[in-house]
């Protein structure tokens, strides 16, 4: 049950972070991005601001924002490999 409320999460701040950078697409949200950007997001920008905030891995709010920023970081990172890439 861990694993699947780990795997929710990461999708809805995956796909949080894709509306709040918005692009063309605003309102289409590309689930595969948001759970890969929500996992990855979470577990390094939620670990590390918990870690360093001294709250440890209990779920607080320190772990939720650097979550969001994690997920942006990520999705920001991937939409601009995407625009630099030779179209195919």
């Amino acid at each position: 049950m861990l694993i699947l409320g780990i795997i929710v999460f990461g999708m809805v701040i995956g796909a949080l972070a894709q509306l709040i950078i918005g692009g063309k697409n605003m309102w289409t949200i590309d689930w595969g991005l948001a759970i890969v950007a929500g996992l990855v997001g979470s577990f390094v920008g939620g670990l590390l601001i918990s870690l360093l905030s001294g709250d440890g891995i209990n779920f607080r709010a320190s772990g939720i924002i650097g979550s969001i920023v994690g997920a942006l970081l990520v999705t920001g990172g991937w939409i601009w490999y995407k625009k630099r890439s030779p179209a195919n």
